[in-house]
């Protein structure tokens, strides 16, 4: 007796309870029947008879129902198919479901038809980055290596609502066209890019020169080489204190992690002095990296202080040439053929996979992108896509469907119906506002009509205002006509009236006429040299100013006269010839300021 009760006391100390079925099992076996116990295993597995020699089942995914089942307490109903898939104990309220997104939507269909095992919550590595990569080739119509994949080009090209020129911005600089003088080989930003010594930087150019896509590029490089943190902020929307708050993670970031971090500011031109002011002593001593992109010229918008401390890149608007290139990357990436003439194209039947229509545009269309978008790639890019788009649309509204492919040709005709808007790059406040004036001021001032008449044009079809114009003509009527023709202020004047009655766009020819009026006549700046002598006179003058002659003073009271104004003045009427008088102070005596020069 005593050896029986010996035994069961060893059994009992090698047995364990289940914690869900409640049956007792040997220690060594109870690790795998609660693999098979939660994942809903029958009652094979019987208390105290498993057989150590077969290998453990293997492990099947969980379910919602099966979870739910395993983890829901006695009171809850058994077989309820409309619980939520989540766990119990992560249910902030059991006794409300909580509203399911989208992909629990998707969920919960597959699960009512049934195959509940196969569609568990958790996903398999595969699964899950097959449909990552699906949404991420969905959200941004790229692949990994910045080309946009073939088979989604079409897609992409006519579903998606980002433009086209921000789907094929580069990634590297060997997709960067058009501006070799600034990052071409052997530059010394090149090179410092290559090393990741990126220094602050200003970048000036003309819309869709490539600003904002050489600071992506920046920033693609730094995030591979994880050198430095990149962060893009815009000077129209964000604050001073978003700005401050950007400095100070930069400054943690480089205390405790010792990674720089490069700050891209777009249009900084938008923020004002004291704004600006905010970057000053964290560039200076190294806390952040700033990259600034603006179109208007930093001398005038940029604070001088920060400008001292920058570089200032000037990017030039691309060329024809840069434009043909940026654009053939294009039509190649969606897998658009280029044909130079209507018989070079190739049927229908022998490339169409019956589900995505043929297309193809001339060179002709291709060209004039290059030259009427005015060196904008993103115009460029744009248009094109804008009429690719036009084209596909009026196919679908024939209704053109079926098993054979549709042939879709954008021509010339079409790209320009695309851009029927003023491309002319003219800003009325800036700086091609003041390089235009003056370049038709010095075309006037060498008595060329032809390129007067040229930029006035470039003025007015920018849409200046045309009186401005005018009052610059009437300025140039006098300081460089003068009096080799006096007739031209009263031409210029005539001109202003005549645009003030009647307005553009018919006052056009009365400054054009103005223009070549004032670009012939002849020229003569004695007037305004002999004027400008007069105010260095003035300035340089050491000491009081010289008074006034008495014989040149009124004596209009009896004091006066009797102070010695007026006395000695020779009328000059009542002489027959000239008088012989002084008209200058004693020390000015004899000076001609038409021939004096100033020390």
């Amino acid at each position: 007796m005593a050896e029986e009760a010996s035994r069961a006391a060893d059994s009992a100390s090698d047995s364990v309870q289940c914690p869900v079925c409640l049956k007792i099992f040997k220690q060594s076996t109870i690790n795998r029947h609660l693999d098979v116990c939660l994942l809903g295993g029958t009652a094979d597995s019987s208390p105290m008879t498993v057989d150590e020699s077969v290998p453990p089942a293997v492990k099947k995914m969980r379910t919602a129902e099966t979870v739910l089942q395993t983890s829901a307490p006695p009171s809850s109903t058994a077989g309820s198919t409309s619980s939520s898939p989540m766990f119990a104990m992560f249910q902030p309220n059991k006794n409300k479901s909580p509203a399911p997104n989208e992909r629990q939507g998707k969920l919960f269909s597959k699960q009512n038809s049934g195959n509940i095992i196969n569609k568990g919550i958790k996903r398999g590595l595969e699964e899950e980055s097959e449909q990552e990569s699906t949404s991420k080739m969905s959200e941004t119509g790229a692949s990994s290596n910045g080309e946009v994949s073939k088979d989604l080009a079409r897609r992409i090209l006519f579903t998606l609502d980002k433009p086209l020129a921000e789907i094929l911005r580069p990634k590297s600089l060997e997709e960067y066209f058009g501006q070799n003088k600034v990052v071409g080989e052997h530059t010394l930003l090149r090179s410092l890019l290559e090393t990741q010594e990126i220094p602050s930087l200003i970048l000036w150019g003309p819309p869709g020169c490539g600003k904002t896509t050489l600071a992506h590029i920046i920033a693609c490089s730094s995030k591979k080489k994880g050198t430095s943190r990149f962060i893009t902020l815009s000077a129209t929307s964000a604050s001073t204190n978003e700005v401050r708050e950007v400095i100070k993670q930069a400054h943690n970031e480089l205390r405790l992690c010792k990674r720089r971090t490069i700050l891209f500011i777009d249009e900084i031109h938008r923020f004002n002095k004291s704004q600006q002011d905010t970057f000053l002593p964290h560039v200076e001593n190294g806390t952040i990296t700033l990259i600034g992109a603006t179109t208007e010229n930093p001398s005038f918008q940029v604070n001088a202080a920060l400008l001292s401390r920058c570089r200032v890149l000037v990017l030039e608007k691309l060329s024809v040439e840069a434009m043909g290139s940026i654009l053939q990357r294009a039509v190649e990436s969606l897998d658009i053929r280029v044909v130079g003439a209507a018989s070079d194209r190739l049927k229908p039947a022998e490339e169409s996979d019956g589900q995505q229509p043929l297309i193809y545009i001339e060179q002709d269309a291709l060209d004039t992108i290059a030259y009427l978008c005015d060196g904008d790639a993103r115009t460029g890019l744009n248009s094109l896509q804008l009429a690719v788009q036009a084209q596909v649309s009026l196919a679908q509204n024939k209704a053109l469907q079926g098993g054979a492919g549709v042939e879709i040709v954008v021509k010339e005709a079409h790209v320009k119906e695309g851009l029927q808007r003023s491309h002319i790059l003219y800003d009325k406040a800036g700086e091609e506002h003041y390089n235009c004036i003056s370049a038709l001021h010095k075309s006037m001032r060498g008595s060329h009509e032809n390129a007067s008449l040229y930029w006035l044009g470039r003025m007015l079809e920018g849409g200046e205002d045309p009186l401005y114009v005018a009052r610059r003509l009437i300025r140039f009527a006098s300081e460089d006509v003068g009096m080799a023709d006096p007739l031209a202020l009263p031409q210029a004047v005539s001109a202003f009236q005549a645009c003030h009655f009647i307005g553009m766009p018919e006052c056009e020819v009365i400054l054009a006429q103005c223009v070549v009026y004032l670009a012939q006549a002849p020229k003569s700046v004695d007037v305004y040299k002999a004027y400008n002598n007069v105010k260095a006179s003035l300035r340089n003058h050491k000491g009081p100013l010289p008074p006034v002659p008495l014989h040149l003073r009124n004596a209009p009271t009896k004091l006066m006269k009797q102070l010695g104004y007026s006395k000695g003045y020779k009328y000059n009427p009542n002489f027959t010839g000239p008088v012989e008088q002084e008209y200058l102070p004693q020390e000015l005596k004899d000076i001609d300021f038409f021939t004096w020069t100033p020390s």
